[in-house]
């Protein structure tokens, strides 16, 4: 077994407030036991006022989050999936960016969130990440410590298709980190995550914010680890913030596809 260690956030508008907390977060993952730690999405920045924002999101080579998170990876002897930062392109827009990076302190692999979360609930809240972020068009895996990794960020998990191509390439486990409003993660997060567990037969990891931050929105919380049978093994809850463990078993990813081999039934359907 390999254990992973699940990070949830409650992200503010500081951006080294936030990278001093992951660089804590990864001292104490290594300390754990943990191979790799896992980010919610935006762990470096929370903030739904786009000009206060602009003020300090960067190109990649000068975000100070991702570069403080580097040193302590590399410091601590541990894997870092950062669930995804504010990523300023060279044309202007932004990128919700996720990034793997290596116990050297070097970048594996990069992913664009795919789907953008442009919706109207029926709280009264209104979202439209087009407007400032620019769509990703790649899926992405990578080999880590914990086996070969399948990226996704937050409002991706409602689209099956990414996690079809996910399955097919073979996954161990897929991140699927988040910054979920209250009102759907009550609704849907333990059902998607499970599913998409299922789905895969891979072990989902799902950091995620929580509580209320200082940009005045409300997150859900419960970071979760699913096996590949859809169990939750772990459940951080809706409360606070903190470090969770789970361990990564590759024999009972194969004892599940061996069991219910969907990934090796699966059919193409024609149009």
């Amino acid at each position: 077994m390999t254990r992973a260690a699940l990070f949830q956030m409650t992200t503010g508008i500081d951006p080294q407030a936030n990278a001093d907390a992951i660089a804590s977060a990864t001292r104490e993952a290594k300390q754990g036991g943990a191979a790799m730690l896992f980010t919610p999405e935006m762990s470096g920045l929370l903030d739904r006022k786009r000009t206060r924002a602009r003020e300090v999101i960067r190109a990649e080579t000068e975000d100070r989050v991702l570069s403080q998170v580097r040193e302590a990876a590399a410091r601590e002897g541990i894997w870092v999936h950062l669930g995804s930062l504010a990523i300023e392109r060279e044309d202007g827009r932004w990128a919700n960016r996720a990034f793997v990076i290596d116990a050297g302190g070097e970048i594996r692999a990069r992913y664009d969130k795919i789907h953008m979360f442009d919706v109207d609930l029926a709280t009264g809240e209104s979202w439209r990440e087009s407007n400032a972020y620019a769509a990703g068009d790649a899926v992405v895996t990578v080999e880590t410590p914990l086996g070969r990794l399948g990226l996704s960020i937050c409002y991706d998990v409602r689209f099956p298709a990414l996690y079809e191509a996910l399955g097919r390439a073979s996954c161990d486990v897929i991140a699927i980190p988040a910054a979920f409003t209250v009102p759907t993660g009550k609704a849907h997060w333990h059902l998607l995550q499970r599913a998409r567990a299922v789905e895969a037969s891979a072990y989902v990891l799902a950091a995620a914010q929580v509580g209320r931050h200082e940009d005045g929105r409300e997150t859900y919380g419960h970071s979760l680890a699913v096996d590949p049978w859809g169990e939750i093994i772990l459940d951080m809850g809706g409360e606070k913030a903190g470090l969770g463990f789970a361990e990564i078993d590759p024999a009972r990813i194969a004892e599940i596809r061996a069991q219910l081999p969907s990934l090796a039934n699966r059919r193409t359907i024609a149009k």
